[in-house]
């Protein structure tokens, strides 16, 4: 349950940083999301935030942890991608 906790808060915390420092995400997401990467790091930002968030409300916990998962998915698919291109 901690770790959860500590997850939620962290993501929940970093999630809007992408939107007040998205010059510092750019660098690596640029490697899996080459093509518009300020969009994407903005779009990270808002579903960092929404899992963090998710992550910290009990009732909402069990989904957030499949949604942490999907995201998890969805960068290491395109990281792969982008790598093996």
């Amino acid at each position: 349950m901690a770790a959860t906790t500590i997850l939620g808060a962290s993501l929940a915390v970093v999630g809007p940083l992408h939107y007040v420092a998205p010059e510092k995400f750019e660098a690596f997401t640029a490697t899996a999301f080459p093509d518009d990467t300020r969009t994407w790091v903005l779009r990270h930002g808002a579903i960092e935030t929404a899992l963090g968030v998710g992550l910290l409300v009990p009732a909402t916990r069990t989904l957030a942890r499949v949604g942490l998962l999907a995201y998890g998915a969805h960068l290491g698919l395109h990281a792969f991608r982008t790598l093996t291109a």
